[in-house]
């Protein structure tokens, strides 16, 4: 009887074995073929991408810790983003709208990175947050609530990805003036110019492999640390008549017209929301990420944790050594941070770290646009884009989607155009990108605290998710109401926030397309990849008449 139950016990052993090494995915690929692959000839990610989520692995999987975490300070830019968008706060509030705003609402944007970062470790895919709505919300409703979650997500991208541009383009501008001496006159029409010739650069270098593109990334957050460093002690060191700490945390100064002043004042929250946004980026490269539901949330958590602390510290620094806010913000560069180093450093050093930035800040369009291509990927994989068969496909030679990183190329340099009109749009094109995609991530958010679907994954917060959960959508909500408002008082033409507008326009977009198509093709997330396979009751019977043998 012993030899028996050995027997049936070794038997449902090897059943066991034959249902995880022998089972074949069915997976359909983009040109609708069919072809069935062995799990055992899968990586273990691939396999789980393949028979948990039913999509098909078409990325050489490159990214490790280093370059993970490379890639998700590098969407932040810290550096280069600051220089960026410093003069918001300034003109809202002064030097204290600089330090302060950074630190409240810094730590609303952790919240919100915190709580991107358990989504993704819990369902790792490139569809990213937009994915997560399929595993979260009812059935019924998930085609309708991730069909505006993704068209938001995707708006949210392209405005990044645009507005980095454009703060390229002004740093670039910004060293040929100082180079020489002023004498150079930067237009509107000029930047514009010079932003499409930069996206398009940004578009040939994400036509690379991904293997090059993780070699690039990888030593990225090493010439960051050190650069943003580096002008820290120049700037304290060499800056002769610095301000006193009383008038950086206190002084309260605005530009905008709005009263009373502490309302203005909170209009520095646009800095660090734009800077520390774009969360899910790292999400959108985890089908390239070895094991992704651990790597990228902790690349995604310390990431913002880096760009919170140091960002806070570096405003500081910016703002002892600013001199007049009026000169700085008055520059011939159109750059006021810029202005701030050829003060306090002198020409040699003011160029240096305008190139810096500029270096660094080509970096965060090199990541946002790597992640903006594969998001296009991911929702024409879902049939939410039209033309999605066309977006789908993968070059042969590079393993990556080139038609959507060139479509994304073209949607980033369109946005941007409309520059050319008012110079003022393209601050709402900053807003929208802020906006947008945080509300992308508060759907999802909302979802997991209503419907209680959500099974955590390795990386999670425990007991303090939910309290986190609901700060980050009520600071997103808080935020959101400032950002649509018109910066500027009296409001004109010429001074109206934008962002409203390009937000209405894709959600109608979004709302027309779903009627006239959407709601015919579109479920939700589609399934590549179908398990054939031995069912699991059999597994089960088989386990349970060992057990009761060996009873």
């Amino acid at each position: 009887m012993a030899d028996m139950n050995t027997k049936e016990v070794a038997e449902t052993s090897q059943l066991r074995q034959r249902h995880h090494e022998g089972r074949q995915i069915d997976i359909v690929g983009p040109d609708g073929q069919h072809r069935k692959v062995a799990v055992a000839d899968l990586t273990q990610d691939d396999s789980e991408l393949a028979t948990r989520f039913g999509y098909n692995p078409v990325f050489q999987r490159e990214f490790g810790y280093l370059s993970t975490f490379s890639f998700a300070v590098s969407i932040s830019g810290l550096f280069a983003t600051i220089m960026t968008t410093m003069s918001y706060p300034l003109l809202a509030g002064g030097s204290s709208a600089v330090v302060w705003c950074w630190f409240v609402s810094g730590f609303g944007c952790m919240c919100i990175a915190c709580s991107v970062a358990e989504l993704v470790s819990a369902y790792p895919t490139s569809g990213g947050l937009y994915f997560t709505i399929s595993r979260l919300a009812p059935n019924a409703w998930v085609p309708s609530i991730s069909w505006f979650t993704g068209w938001l997500n995707l708006l949210g991208q392209v405005a990044g990805v645009a507005s980095s541009e454009y703060g390229a383009a002004q740093m670039l501008l910004a060293a040929v003036s100082m180079s020489r001496d002023f004498n150079y006159e930067i237009t509107t029409n000029t930047t514009v110019g010079v932003m499409a010739a930069l996206t398009v650069i940004t578009g040939v270098v994400n036509s690379l492999s991904t293997y090059w593109m993780e070699k690039m990334t990888k030593s990225y957050v090493i010439f960051h640390v050190c650069v943003l460093v580096a002008c820290s002690i120049a700037l304290l060191v060499l800056t002769k008549d610095k301000h006193s700490a009383s008038y950086v945390f206190t002084e309260v100064k605005s530009e905008s017209g709005w009263t009373p002043v502490g309302f203005s004042w909170l209009f520095g929250f646009l800095s660090v929301s734009w800077t520390m946004t774009d969360y899910d980026a790292t999400a959108h490269i985890t089908e390239e990420i070895n094991t992704p539901e651990l790597k990228a949330p902790w690349a995604i958590s310390l990431a913002m944790l880096f760009t919170y602390v140091a960002g806070f510290l570096f405003n500081i620094v910016l703002c002892f050594c600013m001199g007049n806010p009026d000169e700085i913000l008055s520059s011939p560069m159109a750059q006021p941070v810029a202005q701030i180093f050829y003060n306090s450093l002198g020409k040699g050093g003011g160029m240096f770290f305008t190139i810096a930035g500029l270096i660094i800040i080509k970096f965060v369009t090199f990541t946002a646009m790597q992640a903006l291509g594969r998001t296009v990927f991911a929702f024409s994989r879902d049939r939410l884009l039209p033309f999605s068969n066309v977006w789908t496909k993968i070059a042969p030679w590079t393993g990556t989607p080139l038609y959507a990183v060139w479509m994304s190329v073209f949607f980033c340099i369109a946005i941007n155009l409309i520059g050319l009109g008012s110079y003022t749009a393209i601050a709402g094109v900053f807003t929208v990108c802020a906006i947008a995609l945080d509300w992308s991530y508060c759907i999802p958010i909302l979802c997991k605290l209503f419907f209680g679907k959500f099974q955590p994954g390795p990386w999670h917060m425990g007991p303090f998710s939910t309290v986190v959960n609901i700060w980050a959508c009520l600071w997103t909500l808080f935020v959101s109401i400032i950002f649509v408002l018109p910066t500027a008082m009296p409001v004109t033409a010429e001074g109206m926030n934008y962002a409203c507008v390009y937000l209405v326009a894709v959600l109608l977009f979004a709302m027309v397309y779903w009627y006239i198509r959407g709601r015919a093709v579109y479920t939700g997330p589609v399934t590549e990849a179908i398990a054939d396979d031995i069912s699991e009751s059999e597994i089960v019977e088989s386990e349970k008449s060992a057990k009761g043998l060996a009873a």
